[in-house]
């Protein structure tokens, strides 16, 4: 229930959406007896449009996102690797037939470079499908096809093909690997979602040596205005849809942290289903 009712509420509260259903209230009311009424929020919308594409909202909603976490750095050799799947383009891939990715396919590039480095560390992949409209191709058969094309051989890495978000992720991936007590395990995923995948697999007894990749922003964001509605607009989209997931996965206590960092303490709770 909550994969559903998450999809559908992003649908109505994503900004590029918001926007556009503002867009359509202010031209309803103009050409009614509230024409003032739309004037003023057709104002209103414009100034929002205009804020997205000059200022780094973006830069300054993805920002702390990033920084929750340092840097990967040279560690002690990792018992096991898990990376978090989402970076690939499914709808594309399934009407080309070929392997397609999207932005975050640095995830998979560490996470070769990582499998080639500690040839002895356990390989996870995790990711199923997040479309609620095709539940049949799995990330994780893409991720196989990939990988054995770039020189990983398959029969190392060990996919989880059920998850369809983070919460499962976590879930069913502890189910799989069984890890021991002791043992270190690096977990790859992009640095502005770092937080939340740390968050849940940290309340579910994980605890993980983070590893994030795919930065987004500068070291020292510093005040770079600009003009680009698309480009900032996706910013803002991606910032906001995980600060909302930090929110939703709080409330529903998925996490025991609004902004899960570095220094959060792992326990095995109850988890919810």
């Amino acid at each position: 229930m909550f994969f559903w009712l998450s999809k559908l509420a992003w649908l109505a509260i994503s900004p590029g959406n918001l926007l556009v259903i503002l867009l359509l209230l202010a031209w309803l009311l103009c050409i009614t007896q509230w024409e003032t009424a739309g004037h003023r929020l057709l104002g209103v919308t414009t100034l929002l449009i205009l804020s997205i594409a000059v200022l780094p909202v973006g830069t300054w909603l993805l920002f702390p996102l990033e920084q929750r976490f340092p840097v990967a750095e040279p560690g002690p050799q990792p018992d096991g690797i898990v990376v978090l799947g989402g970076s690939f383009s499914m709808s594309v891939s399934d009407s080309r037939q070929q392997v397609e990715l999207n932005a975050t396919s640095e995830r998979l590039l560490a996470f070769l470079e990582l499998a080639a480095l500690y040839p002895q560390a356990r390989l996870v992949f995790t990711g199923g499908s997040g479309n609620p409209a095709n539940q049949e191709l799995r990330e994780a058969d893409l991720a196989e096809e990939l990988f054995a094309g770039l020189g990983l051989d398959p029969t190392r890495v060990e996919f989880e093909r059920d998850s369809r978000n983070t919460y499962e992720n976590a879930r069913n991936t502890l189910q799989l690997v069984q890890p021991r007590a002791g043992e270190n395990w690096l977990l790859i995923s992009s640095a502005f979602h770092m937080p939340r995948a740390m968050g849940v697999f940290c309340h579910q007894g994980w605890d993980l040596r983070p590893y994030p990749v795919d930065y987004r922003t500068f070291a020292e964001p510093g005040f770079r205005p600009g003009l680009s509605l698309t480009g900032s607009l996706e910013t803002v989209e991606t910032a906001l849809h995980e600060w909302v997931g930090l929110l939703a996965y709080r409330v529903t206590g998925k996490t025991d942290r609004l902004f899960p960092g570095p220094d959060q303490t792992c326990q095995t709770p109850a988890s919810p289903d």
